[in-house]
Protein backbone atom coordinates (compact mmCIF):
# COMPACT_ATOMS: atom_id res chain seq x y z
CA UNK A 1 0.00 0.00 0.00
CA UNK A 2 1.46 3.34 -0.96
CA UNK A 3 1.65 6.28 1.43
CA UNK A 4 -1.14 8.21 -0.30
CA UNK A 5 -3.59 5.28 -0.07
CA UNK A 6 -2.78 4.77 3.62
CA UNK A 7 -3.37 8.48 4.27
CA UNK A 8 -6.66 8.44 2.33
CA UNK A 9 -7.85 5.41 4.33
CA UNK A 10 -6.93 7.15 7.57
CA UNK A 11 -8.82 10.28 6.54
CA UNK A 12 -11.89 8.18 5.65
CA UNK A 13 -11.75 6.46 9.04
CA UNK A 14 -11.87 9.79 10.83
CA UNK A 15 -14.28 11.41 8.40
CA UNK A 16 -17.70 12.58 9.46
CA UNK A 17 -19.44 9.84 7.46
CA UNK A 18 -17.40 6.92 8.80
CA UNK A 19 -19.49 4.53 10.93
CA UNK A 20 -16.55 3.97 13.30
CA UNK A 21 -16.72 7.62 14.30
CA UNK A 22 -20.04 7.09 16.08
CA UNK A 23 -18.51 4.20 18.01
CA UNK A 24 -15.55 6.32 19.03
CA UNK A 25 -17.97 9.04 20.14
CA UNK A 26 -19.63 6.57 22.53
CA UNK A 27 -16.35 5.21 23.89
CA UNK A 28 -14.93 8.70 24.32
CA UNK A 29 -17.77 9.59 26.70
CA UNK A 30 -16.32 9.66 30.22
CA UNK A 31 -19.35 8.02 31.81
CA UNK A 32 -19.32 5.22 29.23
CA UNK A 33 -15.67 4.62 30.08
CA UNK A 34 -16.47 4.51 33.79
CA UNK A 35 -19.49 2.22 33.37
CA UNK A 36 -17.56 -0.23 31.20
CA UNK A 37 -14.65 -0.10 33.62
CA UNK A 38 -16.84 -0.70 36.67
CA UNK A 39 -18.67 -3.63 35.08
CA UNK A 40 -15.38 -5.16 34.00
CA UNK A 41 -13.65 -4.55 37.34
CA UNK A 42 -16.40 -6.22 39.37
CA UNK A 43 -16.90 -8.95 36.74
CA UNK A 44 -20.53 -9.47 37.66
CA UNK A 45 -23.85 -7.82 36.89
CA UNK A 46 -24.44 -4.60 38.81
CA UNK A 47 -27.66 -2.89 39.72
CA UNK A 48 -28.31 0.73 38.77
CA UNK A 49 -27.79 2.08 42.29
CA UNK A 50 -24.59 0.08 42.71
CA UNK A 51 -23.24 1.75 39.58
CA UNK A 52 -24.45 5.13 40.75
CA UNK A 53 -22.64 4.73 44.09
CA UNK A 54 -19.46 3.56 42.36
CA UNK A 55 -19.42 6.40 39.84
CA UNK A 56 -19.07 9.43 42.07
CA UNK A 57 -20.59 12.49 40.44
CA UNK A 58 -22.80 10.82 37.84
CA UNK A 59 -26.40 11.98 37.85
CA UNK A 60 -29.30 9.58 37.59
CA UNK A 61 -30.19 11.06 34.21
CA UNK A 62 -26.66 10.73 32.82
CA UNK A 63 -26.25 7.18 34.08
CA UNK A 64 -29.60 6.22 32.53
CA UNK A 65 -28.63 7.77 29.19
CA UNK A 66 -25.22 6.12 29.25
CA UNK A 67 -26.62 2.68 30.05
CA UNK A 68 -29.22 3.00 27.30
CA UNK A 69 -26.56 3.98 24.77
CA UNK A 70 -24.29 1.11 25.80
CA UNK A 71 -27.23 -1.32 25.64
CA UNK A 72 -28.24 0.00 22.21
CA UNK A 73 -24.67 -0.47 20.98
CA UNK A 74 -24.55 -4.05 22.24
CA UNK A 75 -21.93 -3.43 24.92
CA UNK A 76 -24.20 -3.91 27.94
CA UNK A 77 -27.19 -6.12 28.64
CA UNK A 78 -30.10 -5.06 30.83
CA UNK A 79 -31.89 -7.86 32.66
CA UNK A 80 -35.21 -7.17 34.34
CA UNK A 81 -36.29 -9.45 37.19
CA UNK A 82 -40.01 -9.32 37.98
CA UNK A 83 -40.06 -8.77 41.70
CA UNK A 84 -41.36 -6.16 44.08
CA UNK A 85 -39.61 -3.86 43.73
CA UNK A 86 -38.45 -4.62 40.20
CA UNK A 87 -34.78 -5.58 40.05
CA UNK A 88 -32.67 -4.57 37.05
CA UNK A 89 -29.08 -5.63 36.49
CA UNK A 90 -26.53 -4.53 33.93
CA UNK A 91 -23.72 -6.70 32.62
CA UNK A 92 -21.14 -6.61 29.86
CA UNK A 93 -21.71 -8.48 26.63
CA UNK A 94 -18.72 -10.19 25.00
CA UNK A 95 -18.31 -7.04 22.89
CA UNK A 96 -18.50 -4.97 26.08
CA UNK A 97 -15.80 -7.10 27.69
CA UNK A 98 -13.51 -6.25 24.77
CA UNK A 99 -14.33 -2.55 25.10
CA UNK A 100 -13.80 -2.88 28.85
CA UNK A 101 -10.25 -4.06 28.19
CA UNK A 102 -9.60 -0.71 26.52
CA UNK A 103 -11.09 1.23 29.42
CA UNK A 104 -9.02 -0.76 31.90
CA UNK A 105 -5.87 0.03 29.94
CA UNK A 106 -6.77 3.73 29.94
CA UNK A 107 -7.51 3.65 33.68
CA UNK A 108 -4.25 1.88 34.50
CA UNK A 109 -2.27 4.31 32.34
CA UNK A 110 -4.05 7.24 34.02
CA UNK A 111 -3.20 6.02 37.51
CA UNK A 112 0.42 5.40 36.54
CA UNK A 113 0.89 8.82 34.91
CA UNK A 114 -1.49 11.10 36.81
CA UNK A 115 1.33 12.68 38.81
CA UNK A 116 3.16 13.60 35.60
CA UNK A 117 0.03 15.13 34.07
CA UNK A 118 -0.71 17.13 37.23
CA UNK A 119 2.89 18.36 37.39
CA UNK A 120 2.72 19.45 33.75
CA UNK A 121 -0.54 21.28 34.42
CA UNK A 122 0.99 23.07 37.41
CA UNK A 123 4.03 24.07 35.32
CA UNK A 124 1.83 25.32 32.51
CA UNK A 125 -0.54 27.20 34.84
CA UNK A 126 2.45 28.75 36.63
CA UNK A 127 3.80 30.40 33.50
CA UNK A 128 3.70 34.18 33.43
Amino acid sequence: MDTRTAFDDWVKTYGRECPSRTVIDVLANKWALYVLGALRRFDRPLRFNELRRLLDGVTQKMLTQTLRTLERDGLVTRTLYPAVPVRVEYALTPLGVEAGQLTTAIAEWSVEHAHQIHASRADYDGRE
